[in-house]
This record gives C-alpha cells, structure tokens and sequence, in this order.
C-alpha cells in the first residue's frame, strides 16, 4: 500500500516512507535544520529521513532530517523530532512534544503531549513519559566551554515511568521499571524498581509487584 501524502504536507526529496505511511495536513518531513552558530550540535550532512510501514505523521508534525522513524509511530499534532534521533516500532509521541537531536527511543515506548526530550538522551523500551516532563542536559546553561564535554541527557530504562511535569536533571538514569511521581525533580539516579518523589527525589518504596512488566 502506497504512502499517502496531504496536498498541504511538505516532503522533502530522498525522504524514505514506508509502506501506508500517511503524513497528514501541514506536516513537514525531511526538513533540514537552521543552526545558531554556538549551537552544539553536529554539523555533518544529513541522510535523509527514513519513516516506517504504517506510521502517521500527524497534522502539524515535523520530522527533521537524519532521523529513523519506526514501523506503526504515530507523531502527534504539531510534535516535532529532530535530527539524528531514532524511534523503535510502535512509539507513540503526543501532540506538541519535541524529542531534541542525538536522541534514541526504544520500541513501545509512549511520550505524552508538551513533554520534552532533550538532545542526547536515551530512552529504552516501555517507557512511560507523561505530559509536560522535561529532560535536561546542560548543568553549566550555556556558560563556560566545559559544559560541551560534559553536555548529557538522562537515560530511561526499559519499563521506567516518569509522572506529569517531572523534571530530570542533566545525565542522571532512571533504572528500569522505576517510578518517578508526578512533580519530582530527579537530581540523582534512580534505582531499578522504586518508586521516587518529591524535590529533590527520594525513594519512596518500591514499585509494587503487579505493577512490573513481567507481570503484565
């Protein structure tokens, strides 16, 4: 089954679409960046954009060249990827959330609506990201040289869930299956499997058992 492209879509020439691809109204793939010069991010030319069988690419999304998009995604209205990241098969990134450069995300993993994904962050498998999380990388804010050396998002293990406007701290790992509550800023890693809250985040308990993946 061929893709399907909006008349109002823009899809950028050598962009790969998969088989039932549909790239809705306003949506623009393939799209090259427009760098400040102290941005730190790579400048080496961009292959193009390669989207998966069966992925939507909603009204209003943009998907920046360089990226790999799995099979069956769905790209929210108005979400935006940026370049060099890759998505695993059956993501699902909600409307108006951004995934910034350098990134990866594992399959199954769901990214909910104004949550955002800094540059350099990994999340695995099954992870959870509510709305409105924010992910940081830059413990110096754009000041000194030292700060391009040490420039690093969080990593999310397999199974982790983040709750509502959470707030992770630049290169820390949240452990896989572990919680962290609605609100909390993470300035530490988390272990595997408890559950963290508040500012600064403490171990609360641990995730109970029923709510593991091994158990679903």
């Amino acid at each position: 089954m061929a893709a399907e492209i909006h008349p109002t879509a823009i899809v950028y020439p050598g962009t790969v679409l998969g088989e039932g691809v549909k790239v809705l109204e306003n949506a623009v793939v393939g799209k090259q960046p427009s760098l400040s010069p102290r941005s730190t991010a790579k400048r080496e030319p961009l292959p193009p954009t390669v989207i998966g069988d069966g992925t939507i690419v909603s009204t209003g999304a943009i998907v920046f060249a360089g990226s790999r998009i799995g099979a069956r995604v769905i790209l929210g209205d108005q979400s935006c990827v940026r370049e060099r990241v890759t998505l695993g098969d059956d993501v699902v990134l909600g409307r108006g959330s951004l995934i910034e450069n350098d990134t990866t995300v594992g399959a199954m993993t769901k990214i909910q609506a104004d949550a955002y994904i800094t540059a350099y962050s990994t999340l695995e498998e099954h992870v959870f990201v509510a709305p409105c999380v924010v992910t940081t990388n830059d413990d110096f804010m754009g000041r000194t040289e030292r700060r391009h050396e040490l420039m690093r998002g969080p990593t999310i293990r397999r199974g982790a869930r983040v709750g509502g406007g959470a707030i992770l701290c630049p290169g820390v790992e949240i452990g896989e299956e572990a919680f962290v509550g609605a609100g909390a800023v993470v300035t530490k890693d988390v272990p595997p499997r408890v559950v963290v809250v508040g500012n600064p985040a403490r171990v609360l308990r641990d995730v109970p058992p029923d709510e593991l993946l091994s158990a679903t």
